[in-house]
């Protein structure tokens, strides 16, 4: 199942991409509904100096920022520094999970982020792919516009 979500930041992409790649910019962004949290070792990486291709580790989903539901095994496949990155890991729920994050400059103070959300859940969950499909895209939907905000748009 693919997903995609865009929306316009009122920020350049310097700025955009100093706050997506850090572990409290992507907090913020799913807030209240859920955080994840970096794996022992890994607090201080970001997104931009995780090596690329290698694992990092568990990263814990929690609902409410309190409970644990699910964990990501966190992988970035692909870096384009200030531009983007790919993801691909799998996860508890997922035998695969792969976001596609791009930034691109509308002009000097706006900057357009893409999503792009590919997602096969695991054997007998199959069935909820419709149900899971509509959270997911109602999340990245709200982490656009929590980004936004942050932006002040």
């Amino acid at each position: 199942m693919i997903i995609e979500r865009a929306g316009t930041v009122d920020a350049p992409v310097a700025r955009v991409w100093e706050r997506i790649v850090t572990p409290e910019g992507i907090n913020d962004e799913m807030r209240p509904w859920m955080t994840m949290s970096m794996p022992r070792g890994a607090r201080d990486l970001t997104v931009d100096t995780v090596p690329v291709g290698t694992p990092v580790g568990r990263c814990w989903l929690r609902l409410f920022g309190v409970l644990p539901f699910d964990y990501d095994d966190l992988m970035i496949a692909e870096l384009w520094p200030g531009r983007g990155f790919h993801e691909e890991s799998t996860m508890l729920s997922m035998r695969l999970w792969r976001h596609e994050r791009t930034l691109d400059p509308v002009d000097e103070a706006r900057t357009v982020v893409r999503d792009r959300l590919t997602f096969e859940l695991r054997g007998p969950l199959r069935v909820l792919t419709p149900v899971i499909a509509a959270g997911i895209g109602a999340l990245f939907s709200h982490r656009q516009r929590r980004l936004a905000r942050h932006f002040g748009g």
